[in-house]
């Protein structure tokens, strides 16, 4: 069972970044495609973007061009650089592998 653990939330004027980071442990991580999924208040959860093993990406039109995942296999850590926060982009953010889900971090976009 893989275990996802989420970091580098916290608050963020509009207009800034952040970087959050994904370890994972208890499986090969490279071989495997890794998601961002965010969970806005009052909202459904929605795919952020993902990653494949070979490196190739996927990105909602909500974060297209402003969000970037990536990956370092050789830490089990996948990131997603996140730059020009908008208010909306208020959510608990959550790293995904399969089924698997981390606990989430929060990012709070506010001035």
């Amino acid at each position: 069972q893989v275990q996802l653990v989420e970091s580098g939330g916290g608050l963020v004027q509009p207009g800034g970044s952040l970087r959050l980071s994904c370890a994972a442990s208890g499986s090969i991580f490279s071989s495997y495609v890794m998601g961002w999924y965010r969970q806005a208040p009052g909202k459904q959860r929605e795919l952020g973007a993902t990653i494949t093993s070979g490196g190739n990406t996927y990105y909602a039109d909500s974060v297209k061009g402003r969000f970037t995942i990536s990956r370092a296999n050789d830490k089990n850590t996948v990131y997603l650089q996140m730059n020009s926060l908008e208010p909306g982009g208020t959510a608990v953010y959550y790293c995904v592998r399969g089924a698997s889900w981390g606990q989430g971090t929060q990012v709070t976009v506010s001035s």
